[in-house]
């Protein structure tokens, strides 16, 4: 074979500088020209387009970004070595195939450039955030790694195995569409009140909303005032109670609390016209005061998760309107109650969407379980979608059982007019912490009377919650407060048991509660492990007095045991 002159190379690189910036002016016509969903009307026009328009110095950062870099990936990939650090481009069947490492390379430049033209469109907040979204769809969906053309660890494994990859990946497919949703765990291997949701306890009251758990005491000695956890009603409530050494409930249990859980029932079509108001008064409320008459406690304390924990404050709001206060003191996990600051879902929401909820189910039908976890799932494409798309079909891998897993696939319903209250009400209006602007149980709400110690947590890293979001409560809540953050995400930091030894938390002692959480947070101090023993403390310190542990479940005839936990209701499945 010959050998090519410098005058060849020269003229190789000289048109692929060429090229180079012919692509990129195909680049910046095709995303001013794709289709984000509805987000903004595409144009169809190379410049000066009236739905997108981009900041000038932005767009000419990207630019010059995008020409060195590509550069950099075409000088790389003539010495035959293109490094890629990128997880899903990470093993050596990507690494030591130049064709491949190339493409993934391609591939990872063009996603980056896109992202920086999304933050270049100079529009308001929610259109930069809602292009953002629907461009990292995109890129995360036109991944190489999701095409089994394209996917060179796939390629290999389906050599090395004469096709039983594929085959198997074939029978997972079929699998999960008869089953309605991607499998992110082996599910056969988790039965609820079998390997998860173990405490033991029995179901000491139900109706048409919930089933009442009492659970078994763990010490010869109880606190006096009883502890009950109001869950989301969009999940089941065994996130906090998966296996023995990480459940959040047994761990309450065996620090001398009297533990009662609310176990929410999976909505089908009876239950489709039931509003907020129904499962506030039915719901909290009722678990509050059934609490209080089956212990004989005059005041309880409450916790409330999510979703629950916004479902818990409108219920101590009725409350409080009503003249009562129940509750001693009120746990707040990952809440919101100030929804100014909801971060990524803030995309879904606006007028327009909400008025078509309102009158897709607004006055009856049921938002289904595998919608609500569907989205959730896209919120984080890479990691709870396409990771598995890739593991599951292309390379006939079973994925590893596990309990957190298992228990985000089992979804639940909601009913159309409380998931139609909930949007316009908290998302686009935030009228909880607006005094008198949101009347539920025919009470008009005012945070400003819910005057109690609360304990307020939130995660660093969460999602759905946003830090700054679960934070606001402290600016609402006008009791003595204990705010606490830890490290991870809107589940991995909740469930996070003491003897793992996992991830910090953070606090500060001095009582100060400034309005912006990263003025709160460079005050705070970090600590190891979990937070779970911070509060613990806190609780005990509002618990009361010890008394002894009861022998039975229940009080007499009116809350005799119905059956064992995790009870019938959690076993239904959407």
């Amino acid at each position: 074979m010959t050998a090519q002159t410098p005058d060849f190379w020269s003229q190789i690189n000289q048109d692929f500088q060429q090229k180079l910036t012919q692509s990129w002016g195909q680049a910046l016509q095709a995303f001013q020209t794709m289709d984000l969903g509805g987000i903004v009307p595409p144009t169809g026009k190379a410049s000066a387009p009236e739905g997108l328009k981009f900041a000038a110095d932005k767009l000419e950062h990207v630019q010059k970004q995008y020409l060195e870099e590509a550069a950099q990936l075409w000088n790389i990939s003539l010495s035959g070595k293109a490094p890629i650090k990128d997880r899903r481009f990470a093993s050596e069947a990507w690494q030591n195939n130049p064709m491949a490492a190339f493409t993934a390379g391609t591939y990872l430049l063009n996603s980056r450039t896109l992202m920086g033209l999304a933050n270049a469109v100079d529009a308001d907040a929610q259109t930069q955030n809602r292009i953002r979204f629907a461009v990292e769809q995109w890129v995360a969906a036109t991944a190489p790694s999701n095409f089994l053309a394209l996917n060179a660890e796939a390629q290999q494994k389906a050599i090395q195995t004469q096709g039983e990859s594929l085959a198997k990946g074939m029978q997972n497919l079929m699998h999960d569409l008869k089953q309605g949703h991607v499998s992110m765990t082996d599910e056969s291997l988790f039965e609820v009140g079998k390997n998860v949701a173990t405490t033991e306890g029995a179901v000491v009251f139900e109706n048409e909303f919930f089933q009442l758990i009492e659970y078994k005491p763990l010490t010869a000695k109880v606190y006096e005032r009883p502890f009950l956890l109001v869950p989301p009603c969009i999940n089941k409530f065994y996130i906090l109670d998966l296996q023995p050494d990480n459940s959040f409930i047994r761990y309450a249990v065996s620090q001398g609390h009297r533990c009662f859980v609310v176990s929410w029932r999976n909505p089908d079509e009876s239950m489709s016209h039931k509003t907020w108001d129904d499962y506030i008064e039915h719901g909290p409320i009722q678990a509050i005061e059934t609490v209080r008459e089956l212990t004989g406690a005059k005041e309880i304390n409450a916790l409330g998760f999510c979703v629950g924990g916004t479902m818990l404050s409108n219920a101590l709001a009725v409350l409080a309107a009503r003249g009562q206060k129940p509750v001693a003191s009120a746990t707040f996990l990952t809440t919101l109650i100030d929804f100014t600051d909801t971060g990524i879902l803030d995309v879904f929401i606006d007028d327009n969407f909400v008025k078509f909820r309102e009158l897709q189910m607004g006055q009856g039908g049921l938002l289904k379980g595998q919608d609500l976890a569907s989205t959730f799932s896209f919120l984080r494409p890479n990691d709870l979608v396409w990771n598995y798309v890739v593991g599951n079909y292309l390379k006939g891998e079973s994925p590893p059982p596990f309990d957190l897993l298992y228990w985000n696939s089992d979804s639940t319903n909601l009913p159309g007019p409380f998931y139609a209250w909930y949007l316009r009400n908290t998302y686009l209006e935030n009228r909880l912490v607006q005094p008198g602007k949101a009347t539920v149980c025919g009470e008009s709400i005012d945070l400003r009377k819910v005057n109690l110690p609360v304990y307020v947590y939130g995660s660093r890293e969460d999602h759905i919650v946003p830090i700054g979001g679960a934070y606001a409560s402290t600016q609402y809540l006008p009791g003595k407060k204990r705010f606490v953050m830890g490290a991870s995400g809107h589940i991995a930091g909740v469930i996070n048991a003491p003897a793992a030894k996992k991830r910090s938390h953070w606090l500060r002692e001095d009582g100060k509660f400034p309005a912006d959480v990263n003025q709160w947070i460079d005050g705070a101090k970090e600590l190891p492990g979990s937070w779970w023993t911070d509060w613990s403390e806190w609780l005990k310190s509002h618990a009361g007095k010890q008394i002894a542990s009861p022998k039975t479940y229940g009080k007499g005839a009116r809350f005799k045991t119905i059956e064992a936990a995790p009870g019938r209701y959690v076993k239904v499945r959407a």
